[in-house]
């Protein structure tokens, strides 16, 4: 065999080895990252939705692209103090459909706590018995069974909108908020300003609906700028960059299976308001949802899964 030959072939065998052990390293260093993030549930006890669907069994079949129903959770934690979610949006996917269905639900809603044996601020769940409380009033509340859950801290959420890129979004109506001027009409967001543009709500005519509906707007644009993470040196960077922020009972298998089979479903987002109304009890504010209302919503995300 010729010199020039040998020395092309062991070229290559070279660059062959450092491109496997690249390969390695990306995968092991994907993994650590989605492992900090992995936070599972405590076992279900005490809902009603799991009685009704076989004992809580709610694995879904990724391969398959089965639809799931996810729970987002944005929480403001301190220092010996658990916090509350303040945010807790829905959203029911399916890939069949390439749609995903969004609600939030309003946290001043008076519920049954699952596990307290009080009827409270839903949001009131997750200072009382974290995810695994809040996670298990949501699915009595609604009648339906939440397969994952994703909880996010306000530093974690701007970090999040950073590496994505910021957001576009269309602000019905100029206000100033924690320094930030928000002109009305199509505007960009990074991570801070989005931050503060989802939180304001005492200038807000709707209130906290309005400021609901600025949460789905940006979690709207955040999941379609999200499908533009093209490449796994991409979701390296955004898993290893917010892992400290986020936690999330998804394992590193169904977020892999979650990037390569359910990027189209962002294709199309929907979303839908929990209408109620406002009253005091006790000189405390809720928001109040009837059954009938409720009953509506089970069946849209009873129907969105089909």
């Amino acid at each position: 065999m010729k010199l020039g030959i040998k020395i092309s072939l062991g070229i290559f065998s070279f660059l062959v080895v450092v491109l496997i052990g690249y390969v390695i390293y990306l995968y092991i260093s994907l993994k650590s990252a989605a492992d900090q993030m992995y936070e599972p549930r405590e076992p279900i006890q005490e809902v009603s939705v799991v009685d009704q669907r076989g004992g809580g069994d709610f694995s879904v079949d990724m391969e398959n692209k089965e639809p799931f129903n996810a729970l987002i959770m944005g929480v403001d934690e301190r220092e010996n103090d658990r916090g509350r979610s303040d945010t807790m949006i829905v959203l029911s996917v399916n890939p069949a459909k390439k749609s995903v269905l969004m609600l939030n639900i309003p946290r001043d809603t008076r519920t049954t706590i699952v596990g307290h044996g009080t009827e409270d601020k839903i949001n009131h769940a997750y200072a009382f018995g974290g995810v695994n409380m809040s996670v298990q009033t949501v699915e009595q509340f609604l009648d339906v069974p939440i397969h994952y859950y994703m909880k996010v801290d306000m530093e974690g959420f701007a970090q999040i909108i950073d590496l994505i890129g910021g957001v576009d979004v269309n602000n019905p109506f100029a206000f100033e908020y924690e320094g930030y001027k928000f002109e009305q009409g199509n505007i960009h967001l990074d991570g801070s300003a989005a931050l503060g543009f989802s939180r304001m709500r005492y200038d807000d005519p709707k209130g906290d609906l309005g400021r609901n509906d600025r949460q789905r707007e940006i979690i709207k644009q955040a999941l379609k700028n999200t499908v533009q993470v093209s490449n796994v040196f991409q979701f390296e960077s955004l898993l290893g960059k917010v892992g400290d922020h986020v936690r999330t009972d998804i394992t590193f298998d169904d977020m892999k299976k979650m990037f390569t089979n359910y990027r189209t479903v962002m294709e199309h987002i929907d979303s839908v308001e929990i209408k109620g109304t406002g009253k005091k009890i006790d000189g405390i504010y809720y928001y109040m949802v009837e059954q009938s209302e409720r009953d509506r919503i089970h069946q849209l995300l009873e129907e969105h899964s089909k």
